[in-house]
């Protein structure tokens, strides 16, 4: 059965992203004889692969030569895959993705195309090496692509580029090339949707600039940093557990309010906290805790569980009487203030750290009436996840102790697991389309398109 009548190609937004090979067959790119017969296709099948080894360049002569030179873009019929016209119509609308369709040499592949003719070994040959030149350099070309501005605590976590013979691997191991080239499987599973979305007439010129600056965002994943990794959507306040680069799972969060936005951040989750402190911000301190001190007197901070410290290196608490409280107010005067662990501590029973200078990481909250609402934007920075326990069971392979005495306990995860958090004001539903959403952080703004290249 060929990938055009499979289950996988009949759904809906498989039909959509093979939108290009029907316009193809359409314009008479795609060859519409009938496909050789059983007979001739075992004398080309022999031919073509001479003539790949003969005529194949220096760069791809190592991957045709590890899979005994049979060819990738061709059928076991030596027909032209639909892939292939996927890809010529990918690469000439390249200057979405702010890349030149030129520097991709997409016109070889068309010529070899157009030049087709009846089959002959010498040309599908052409087509096969004009077609993996092709997508090399568009895979190169989009992994090095311009993106958002993103923090990686290590190059490790952002996107590779791969060597030609890699990239062409990648595509030699997928169970369906065309299903592959269609879902564009070198990027992050949301790019395409979103990519086919600006081919389309369904959005106006003001969404589809939104999209591309959600494409931009999307730039700066990699499409598969693990086996197992988690996605933070600032923008959507939603988590997403990833598992052989799909999503297995999702949760609500709350994110930072506008004034102290969560970033734009990647970094390899290694351990959890269970019955954390809560470390309260300077700015905080200053404006929340000193001066419900002032109005309230020193009870509010025993009546919250809060401890005073001079400094972070302080093996115990001090007097808070000691504190000049309008001092700390004022910002003439500092000091460090802790919440001890259980009752309303802000970091619930657990938090997951991943190093980072803004002190950023995912915990629980005894807040869960903020999961109800539509814009969860209301911590200080940090993302409060809806269900710690489900994330830390995923994280770790087994539950988290309940009942845990001592503060601060460490639980490192059996692996590290990278955390990504973007801001996507474009999402791609199940259903299809695409959902718009708000811009809180009021990123969009003011933004143009990353220049072509």
């Amino acid at each position: 059965m060929s990938s055009a009548t499979s289950p996988s190609a009949r759904h809906p937004r498989y039909r959509r992203l093979l939108a290009p090979v029907a316009l193809a067959l359409a314009l008479g790119l795609v060859p519409g004889a009938p496909g050789p017969t059983l007979a001739q296709a075992q004398a080309v099948a022999p031919s073509m692969r001479a003539v790949l080894a003969d005529r194949a360049p220096g760069d791809l002569r190592a991957f045709y030569a590890a899979r005994g030179w049979q060819p990738l873009w061709l059928d076991e019929a030596g027909r032209v895959r639909q892939a292939a016209f996927l890809l010529l119509g990918q690469v000439e609308q390249a200057r979405m993705d702010g890349i030149r369709p030129n520097r991709l040499r997409a016109g070889d592949l068309r010529k070899a195309l157009d030049r087709l003719g009846n089959g002959e070994p010498a040309n599908l040959a052409r087509v096969e090496i004009a077609a993996s030149r092709v997508y090399a350099n568009w895979v190169t070309a989009l992994r090095s692509a311009p993106h958002a501005h993103m923090q990686y605590e290590s190059e490790a976590l952002a996107p590779a580029v791969p060597t030609q013979s890699a990239a062409l691997a990648a595509a030699a191991k997928a169970p369906s090339l065309d299903q592959f080239v269609a879902e564009m499987g070198w990027m992050h599973p949301w790019y395409a949707p979103l990519r086919a979305a600006l081919l389309s007439h369904d959005y106006d010129d003001e969404q589809r600039h939104q999209i591309a600056l959600n494409l931009d965002r999307l730039r700066a994943l990699p499409p598969y940093p693990a086996d197992r990794y988690v996605l933070v959507d600032a923008a959507g306040a939603r988590l997403w557990m990833f598992e052989h680069g799909r999503p297995v799972d999702s949760m609500k969060v709350v994110v930072g309010k506008p004034d102290n936005q969560t970033p734009m951040m990647a970094g390899f989750i290694r351990y959890a906290i269970l019955n954390p402190y809560w470390n309260v911000p300077e700015d905080l301190v200053r404006q929340r805790i000193a001066w419900n001190v002032l109005e309230k007197g020193l009870t509010y901070l025993k009546t919250g569980g809060y401890q005073v410290l001079p400094d972070w290196d302080a093996s115990a608490p001090m007097d808070p009487s000691l504190v000049d409280w309008q001092a700390v107010e004022d910002g003439r005067a500092t000091v460090v203030v802790r919440q001890l662990p259980g009752g309303s501590n802000f970091m619930g029973r657990v938090k997951f750290e991943f190093p980072n200078p803004q002190g950023i990481y995912l915990h629980d909250t005894p807040e869960k009436a903020l999961m109800r609402k539509d814009e969860r934007t209301a911590s200080s920075g940090c993302v409060r996840l809806e269900d710690a326990q489900r994330l830390g069971r995923w994280l770790m392979g087994k539950p988290l102790p309940r009942k845990v005495a001592e503060p601060e306990k460490r639980m490192n995860l059996p692996q590290l697991v990278p955390v990504y958090i973007t801001y996507l004001t474009v999402f791609p539903q199940k259903t299809g389309g695409l959902a718009f959403r708000s811009d809180p952080y009021g990123r969009d703004e003011g933004l143009t398109q990353l220049a072509v290249r």
